[in-house]
C-alpha cells in the first residue's frame, strides 16, 4: 500500500550500503549502521532549503504576532471573517504556513518507511506486517530493493554483537532468524541487544532535549509568554525526551541510530542557519542605521524643518518687502517710474522742494481732541 515510500527508502539505503560495504565489507555491522546514518543525511540535505524557509517563516510569524492579536481582538467572535483577514495578512507578507511544517511532514514518511523496511528483513514474527515465516524461509526472500544475498548479509551483520534490526523486546522466536551456524553466529541475547540499545536511547533523549532547548531559547518573549507555547515548550523539553527513553525498548537499533543522527544533524543545522540569518538581519540593521545617519543633520548644524504639504513657505523680511512692492506696482499704488523708492515710504518733499502743506483738520478730529 505504501510501496511508493518503501521502495525509495530501500533504494537509498541500498546505495549507501554499496558504498560502505565496498570499504568495510558487505556483512560488516558498521557498514549497515553507516548506511542508515547517511540515509538520514541524504534526506536532510534534500530538506535543507525547506528547513531554512521554516526558520524564516517562524520568525516572520513572531513579527506578525501584534497584528494577529489585533485581528483576534477585532474579529474574535466572527471566525469566518477572522480566517479571511488572516489569509489577507499572510498574503500581504508572503507568509506560507505550509512551509513551516514541510520538513516535519517529509521526515515522517521516511521514518515509517525505514521502520517497515528494517522489520521486513526479519519476517518470522506474527504481528502486524509480519508473515510468520521460518528462519529458513525468511532467508530465501528478497526485501524491496535488496536481493536475497543482501537480506542474508543484513541478518548476519552485527554491531557490537547485536543485529541492528533487533530490539530489546524482540521475542526469542524472532531472534532465532539471526542465527547462522555456517558462519558460527548464534542467537543474540537480549542482554547484548540492551547493551547497545540503552546507550543509544540515552544519547537520543539528550539530543532531543538539547534541540528543544535551543529552539526555546530563540523564541521571543511574547511567544514564550503565550500559555500554549509554554505548554508545548515543556512537552518538547521533558516529555518527548522521556518518551524516547520509555519507548526506545520497542524500537530497533537502526531506528535509534536514525533518531540520534537526525537530532545531531538538526542541532548543527540550527546553529548554522540561525547564525546565518542573524548575520543577515544585523547587516540590514547596520545599513538602515547608516542611511538614517546620512539623512539626519550633521553635528553642530541646526536641522531645517520640512514644510508641510500645501503649506506656504516662509519668506525672509527682505523678500517680503520686495513682494509687497511688486504687489503695489501691480495694483497701481506706485507709479511705474518710482520703482526704486519703497512703496510704504512717502516722499517728505514735493516736486518743488518745499514741504507739503498740512491737511486741514476736520470737525471730527477736533471733537476727538476735546474728548481727550
Amino acid at each position: 500500500m505504501l510501496d511508493f515510500i518503501y521502495y525509495p527508502v530501500s533504494w537509498i539505503l541500498w546505495v549507501w550500503h554499496r558504498v560502505f560495504g565496498a570499504v568495510l565489507g558487505p556483512d560488516n555491522g558498521f557498514a549497515w549502521a553507516l548506511s542508515v546514518v547517511f540515509l538520514v543525511f541524504t534526506l536532510r540535505i534534500l530538506l535543507y532549503k525547506p528547513f531554512v524557509k521554516q526558520v524564516r517563516t517562524t520568525r516572520q510569524m513572531q513579527e506578525l504576532q501584534p497584528q494577529i492579536k489585533a485581528l483576534q481582538k477585532k474579529y474574535g467572535k466572527d471566525k469566518q471573517r477572522m480566517a479571511v483577514e488572516m489569509q489577507k495578512l499572510q498574503k500581504e507578507h508572503g507568509f506560507n504556513p505550509i512551509m513551516g511544517c514541510l520538513p516535519v511532514l517529509a521526515q515522517a514518511p521516511v521514518f515509517i518507511g525505514l521502520f517497515h523496511v528494517l522489520r521486513s528483513f526479519n519476517r518470522t514474527g506474527t504481528g502486524f506486517g509480519q508473515l510468520g515465516l521460518t528462519p529458513a524461509e525468511n532467508r530465501e526472500l528478497s526485501n524491496y530493493a535488496f536481493s536475497v544475498e543482501d537480506v542474508n548479509s543484513f541478518l548476519d551483520a552485527r554491531l557490537f554483537g547485536a543485529p541492528i534490526s533487533a530490539m530489546i523486546t524482540s521475542p526469542q522466536s524472532q531472534l532465532e532468524a539471526y542465527a547462522n551456524p555456517a558462519l558460527g553466529l548464534g542467537v543474540p541475547s537480549t542482554l547484548t541487544i540492551a547493551l547497545v540499545s540503552i546507550p543509544l536511547m540515552i544519547i537520543a533523549a539528550i539530543a532531543t532535549h538539547m534541540n528543544s532547548r535551543a529552539s526555546v531559547a530563540r523564541q521571543s518573549e511574547a511567544a514564550a509568554a503565550n500559555p500554549q507555547s509554554a505548554i508545548m515548550n515543556k512537552l518538547a523539553l521533558y516529555v518527548f525526551p522521556l518518551g524516547v527513553l520509555a519507548f526506545g525498548a520497542f524500537l530497533p537499533i537502526a531506528i535509534l541510530l536514525y533518531w540520534v543522527s537526525n537530532n545531531a544533524w538538526t542541532y548543527g543545522q540550527q546553529h548554522l542557519v540561525f547564525g546565518k540569518i542573524d548575520k543577515e538581519e544585523a547587516a540590514k540593521t547596520q545599513v538602515a542605521v547608516e542611511k538614517r545617519a546620512e539623512n539626519g543633520p550633521k553635528p553642530g548644524v541646526k536641522p531645517v524643518a520640512k514644510p508641510k504639504p500645501g503649506a506656504r513657505p516662509k519668506l525672509s523680511k527682505m523678500t517680503a518687502v520686495e513682494n509687497d512692492a511688486d504687489d503695489a506696482v501691480s495694483d497701481g499704488e506706485v507709479d511705474s517710474g518710482s520703482t526704486k523708492s519703497s512703496p510704504r515710504k512717502t516722499s517728505s518733499t514735493n516736486s518743488s522742494g518745499s514741504k507739503p502743506k498740512p491737511r486741514p483738520q476736520t470737525n471730527r478730529s477736533k471733537s476727538k481732541r476735546k474728548r481727550r
